[in-house]
Formats: structure tokens, C-alpha cells, sequence
């Protein structure tokens, strides 16, 4: 461990569009932050191929260089940057407190206010053919990447609420729709089963799971197999779409910050107050609704001001005590 702790007004931990752009009003508010960028820097952006979905770019940007800018409009306003994995916390449950943070188990960071935007990781089947061909077909995001398959035949796993919201969104653009379904019933709500099943061109497949994604630099097909009478068939298909869930990364704040039951942070009404003095929360490690890079940068935003107003009324409160 470090000797040396230094001393910040405010740490940003994460880089995708919730940390850069927190980043950009963090700095523009003269806090100085400085930017841990995770194991992922960029963030999920950095599996997409192309972005047509974010304000400003009309001819569309794919994730990667997106970031980029990000990182540089971030960095133009004084943020500093740096490649490191936060392992540890230690939060102060007073206002006003020092928050400690280490940094991959040397550095020792304290900060009077912390900015998570951890996000939230996609879970895949782990299948070698389907992580071949994420990005060339393989999305585990309809809302993000269904345009791209207009009019074409795509598959879609999952049996929840998600999943079923996701087909019948890819119904609307999409030709054909396949819907994979490990159990013999979905999980979703019996509302999105109905309308599942009132859409006329989504196909329901039960006890059916992927066998094999087929293609060699994009997705061409798909081999289904029966996972009750091993029967396999193959499908042509262009997009193949993950519905099976998220993983918010929250591992290291687990015991310190309130978080749902499947491991969200949970954050004061409108606001991106988490349960700590200081501590606050953007982007898809607090939402499990939305997921899309403008509302997590619009959150990311939201925490800049928040942490600058608190910053603030730390100030005035130590005044007035003076």
C-alpha cells in the first residue's frame, strides 16, 4: 500500500457516457475530478459498432470514437484521466466526511465527493460463436442496434419482461421475429405474454436454446436445439439479440450504498443522492429501465450539479460553524 493519499475534491469512478459527461460539469464547475476508468474504459459504447441513436451525430458514430471525444471534451476542460480499477471504499456516513477509495490495491485516494458510474454489464450465453460475433449481429440491446435489422429475420433470447418488450419492438421493423425460450412458459408478466403472442410475426420457440451462432464475420444464421429432445434446426437470421439480463457492478459497494435486490443503486427521488453524504450515482449502475447512453449521460449531469451543490453547502455549513 501507498504511502502517499492524495486529496480531491471530486473522484469520478467509470468512464463511459455517465463518468465522461459528469466529468465535463465537474470540471467546467472548477472541482477538478479525476477519473478512474474501470477494466472497460469507454464502457459497453466500446462493443458497439454504430451509435445513430445519440443527439447531435446524424450521419450516426460508432461507440469506440464516440468515447474518444468524449474522453478529450472531458480532458479539455481539465479532467484528469486515469487507467486504474477502484478495488475498495471506504465511504464517510457524515456530511461533510472524507471519502476513502483505494486504487487497484495501492493507491489511496480521498475525495470529499465520489461519482459512481460503474455501469452495468450485459450477461451472454458464453457461447464461443456468439462472442466471436458480438458487434457483427450480436446484441444484447434491441433498443440500440434493432434499426440496423429493418426488414430483415432476427432471434431474440430471453423469457422476461425485457425480452418480450424487446420482440415486440423488433416485430415493428423487423421481418420476422424468433423467440428463444429455455423453459416450456416465459416469465414475463401476462400482459407482455399476450401481446407477445397477439404479434403475428413473432415465433415463440420453448424449451429451445442456442446450439451455435452461425456466420464468419457477421451473423448469417442460427442452430437452435431442443433441450428436450436434442432435436436441432437451423434458421436464417442477420441479428441476434441477448435478453437474459444485466449485472449492475456494485460488488465493491455492497454493505456501504442501498441497492435494490438485484444489486442497483438506489437513488433519492429525482436526484443521483445515493444513502452517503456525497456519494452519488449515474448511468446504468442506477437504472434498470432505460440503459441508453443519452439518459446515462443525462444522469451523469445530474451528478456534476449535485455534487457541486453539495460541495457548496458543505462550504457554507463549515462557515457558518466557523
Amino acid at each position: 500500500m501507498s504511502d502517499t493519499i492524495e486529496r480531491i475534491k471530486c473522484l469520478i469512478i467509470g468512464s463511459g457516457p455517465a463518468g465522461y459527461t459528469a466529468a465535463i460539469y465537474a470540471a467546467r464547475a472548477d472541482l477538478k475530478p479525476i477519473m478512474y476508468t474501470g477494466m472497460e474504459p469507454g464502457g459497453q459504447l466500446t462493443t458497439t459498432t454504430e451509435v445513430d441513436n445519440f443527439p447531435g451525430y446524424p450521419e450516426g458514430i460508432d461507440g469506440p470514437t464516440m468515447m474518444v471525444q468524449l474522453q478529450q471534451q472531458a480532458e479539455r476542460f481539465g479532467t484528469e484521466v486515469r487507467i486504474g480499477m477502484v478495488t475498495a471504499v471506504d465511504f464517510n456516513t457524515t456530511e461533510g466526511g472524507i471519502h476513502k477509495v483505494t486504487v487497484d490495491n495501492t493507491t489511496q485516494i480521498e475525495a470529499e465527493t465520489v461519482i459512481i458510474s460503474t455501469g452495468a454489464t450485459a450477461k451472454y450465453l458464453g457461447l464461443p460463436s456468439e462472442q466471436k460475433l458480438r458487434g457483427g449481429g450480436v446484441s444484447a440491446c434491441a433498443v440500440c442496434d434493432g434499426f440496423f435489422y429493418k426488414g430483415q429475420d432476427v432471434a431474440i433470447v430471453g423469457a422476461g419482461d425485457t425480452a418480450a418488450e424487446e420482440a415486440t419492438y423488433l416485430a415493428n421493423i423487423c421481418n420476422n421475429v424468433t423467440m428463444l425460450v429455455r423453459k416450456d412458459h416465459m416469465r414475463a408478466s401476462k400482459a407482455m405474454q399476450h401481446r407477445v403472442n397477439n404479434t403475428p410475426n413473432i415465433k415463440v420457440m420453448y424449451n429451445t436454446e442456442v446450439d451455435e451462432v452461425l456466420g464468419d464475420q457477421v451473423v448469417d444464421g442460427l442452430r437452435m436445439v431442443n433441450n428436450q429432445t436434442g432435436d436441432k434446426e437451423d434458421i436464417e437470421i442477420t441479428g441476434l439479440f441477448i435478453a437474459i439480463g444485466h449485472k449492475p457492478n456494485t460488488d465493491i459497494f455492497k454493505g456501504q450504498l442501498d441497492m435494490d435486490d438485484t444489486g442497483y443503486l438506489i437513488t433519492e427521488g429525482k436526484s443521483t443522492k445515493t444513502n452517503i453524504p456525497g456519494v452519488f450515482a449515474s448511468g446504468d449502475v442506477q437504472d434498470k429501465e432505460y440503459r441508453q447512453a443519452v439518459t446515462a449521460a443525462g444522469t451523469g449531469c445530474m451528478a456534476a450539479l449535485d455534487a457541486e451543490r453539495y460541495l457548496a453547502t458543505v462550504e457554507t455549513s463549515n462557515e457558518v460553524s466557523a
